[in-house]
C-alpha cells in the first residue's frame, strides 16, 4: 500500500507539471501590434489649438506613400496652431516603437520647433484640452533631427507639459532633459522604443541603445486641476499623441506592445 500511495502521488505531480507547461506553452504571449495601419489615420483623431477634437487643421497629419507625415504644404505662416495626433485609447504598461525620418523644413520662422516632432505620453484625455490649449499635460518624448555637422542635437529628451519626472531619486523641474543620444542627420531613418511601466519607470530607446531613463511622473503645480485623470497627481496611465509643431516628419511604423 505504501508503495502504491507514493506510485500514486508521483503520477499526481507528474500530471500537475505537465498541465502546467502545456498551460505556460498555450499562454499568447504579449506580441507587437501595428497601431498605424499605413494606409489611413483609422483609430487616430488629431487636436489643434484653436480648433475643435477632430479637425485635422490645414490637412496636416495625413499618409503619403505609405508614410504618416506632418506636412504643411497648404500653410503660409505658422502661428503656433501646435497640432496632436491621439492614438484612441489610454495605456499604462507597454512599449512603444516607431521608425522615423525629418524631412527638409517647409516653414521658416519658428525656429524652436525646427526639425522637432514628439511622442507624448500619459497624456490627458483630448477631449478635456481646452480649444485654445497648445500642449496636453503629458511626457513628451522629444524627437529632434540635424542637418550641420557641427550641430549636437541628441534625440528621444525628455519635456515636460504641465508635469515633472524624477531622475535618480531627484525630481526634475527643468522643462527639457537631454537624452545620451547621438545626433542623427538629414533623412535618415531613426528607430525609437519606449518602454513605459506606469509610474514606476519609463526608458528610451535609440537604434537599440539605452539612452533615457526616469521614473515617477507627475502633474506640476499649477496643473492640480487636471489630478482627476491622474489619480491624485500620480502620472500612471494615458494617451499617447504625436505632435505636430511646424516640422515635415514622417513615420514608417508605429507598434505597440502591452505589458
Amino acid at each position: 500500500m505504501k508503495i502504491c500511495g507514493k506510485f500514486f502521488t508521483i503520477s499526481l505531480l507528474l500530471w500537475a507539471v505537465s498541465v502546467s507547461g502545456y498551460a505556460q506553452e498555450n499562454q499568447s504571449p504579449k506580441q507587437w501590434k501595428a497601431i498605424f495601419d499605413g494606409n489611413s489615420l483609422n483609430g487616430w483623431t488629431p487636436k489643434f489649438a484653436g480648433y475643435a477634437l477632430g479637425t485635422n487643421y490645414k490637412n496636416t497629419f495625413r499618409v503619403e506613400d505609405g508614410y504618416l507625415t506632418t506636412n504643411y504644404d497648404q500653410y503660409d505662416s505658422f502661428n503656433f496652431e501646435f497640432g496632436h495626433l491621439y492614438y484612441q485609447k489610454p495605456y499604462s504598461h507597454y512599449r512603444l516603437r516607431a521608425t522615423y525620418r525629418f524631412l527638409p523644413q517647409q516653414l521658416l520662422g519658428y525656429r524652436n520647433a525646427w526639425k522637432n516632432n514628439g511622442f507624448m505620453i500619459h497624456a490627458q484625455p483630448p477631449e478635456s484640452m481646452t480649444l485654445e490649449q497648445r500642449f496636453p499635460a503629458s511626457i513628451e518624448v522629444q524627437l529632434l533631427g540635424a542637418d550641420a555637422d557641427t550641430e549636437f542635437r541628441p534625440t528621444a529628451n525628455i519635456c515636460t507639459p504641465n508635469s515633472h519626472v524624477k531622475i535618480a531619486g531627484a525630481l526634475i523641474t527643468k522643462h527639457c532633459i537631454k537624452s545620451n543620444s547621438k545626433t542623427y542627420r538629414g533623412e535618415q531613418w531613426v528607430t525609437i522604443e519606449i518602454e513605459v511601466k506606469g509610474h514606476e519607470m519609463i526608458k528610451h530607446w535609440i537604434n537599440g541603445e539605452l539612452v533615457m531613463e526616469y521614473h515617477e511622473p507627475v502633474l506640476d503645480e499649477e496643473s492640480q486641476h487636471l489630478s482627476k485623470f491622474y489619480d491624485g497627481g500620480a502620472m500612471k496611465s494615458g494617451y499617447i499623441a504625436i505632435q505636430a509643431e511646424n516640422s515635415r516628419v514622417q513615420f514608417k511604423s508605429i507598434e505597440l506592445k502591452e505589458l
